[in-house]
């Protein structure tokens, strides 16, 4: 099976993501991360990147970035991503970053809230948009989006499936099996952890390729 491993670090610099992606083409392709609130310094980075060919899309963490998905201040970023058709990847729900730390690290959660995504998606219906992890504690929120949006996914990464709500199996199972995307979130979480979890839940036989890989290779047109 081919294995599909997203570079989207928020720490690392583009060019080592680039040259680990090359390196590695068998297996990963790279994400970038330029945060919106740069302005026209952002803008012309993605336009760069973009340009180099090797970049595949877009991570943004909104509460690391300090900045709500649906400040008018990205949309000129998200305008050069829209336009390249690439996706772009948002960190939504609780963050494991400043977990247990003095004022979580000051780390503001309702950055994450995935309701802000939902004017994202509006405002530039041609740009995929993928929901990473699991959204608590807007779930709920994170369900309606996807449902409602053609062009938005969600990405099971950053939480073993053990703890998936109930209602995130069922619609994974029904409604949403053609939008849910494998992710593990590794180091924090193993790809190894992260499968032997997700054999115990209960998703049917005929989703779980789905999920594992049909659905990320049609969204990255990997075919």
């Amino acid at each position: 099976m081919t294995r599909i491993i997203l570079a989207g670090i928020v720490a690392l610099p583009a060019s080592l993501l680039l040259a680990l992606a090359a390196e590695n083409a068998d297996i990963m392709i790279a994400f970038a991360s330029v945060n919106p609130m740069r302005g026209a310094e952002a803008v012309a980075e993605a336009e760069r990147l973009i340009k180099s060919g090797g970049i595949r899309g877009f991570k943004l963490h909104c509460p690391l970035m300090e900045f709500h998905a649906n400040d008018k201040r990205a949309y000129p970023f998200y305008e050069v991503v829209e336009a390249a058709k690439l996706p772009v990847i948002f960190h939504t729900g609780h963050s494991g970053i400043g977990t247990g730390m003095p004022g979580g690290g000051g780390v503001r959660l309702k950055l994450g809230n995935p309701m802000d995504i939902d004017d994202v998606a509006v405002d530039f219906p041609d740009l995929p948009i993928i929901m990473a992890h699991p959204s608590f504690p807007w779930q709920d929120e994170a369900i309606s989006v996807c449902l409602h949006k053609k062009q938005v996914y969600i990405d099971l990464s950053g939480w073993s499936p053990k703890y998936f709500a109930a209602n995130l199996i069922q619609y994974a199972n029904s409604l949403l099996k053609h939008k849910m995307l494998f992710g593990s979130d590794y180091p924090m979480l193993t790809p190894e952890r992260w499968m032997a979890d997700f054999d115990k839940i209960a998703i049917k036989d005929e989703v779980r390729p789905l999920i594992l890989k049909e659905n990320a290779m049609r969204l990255f047109g990997l075919g």
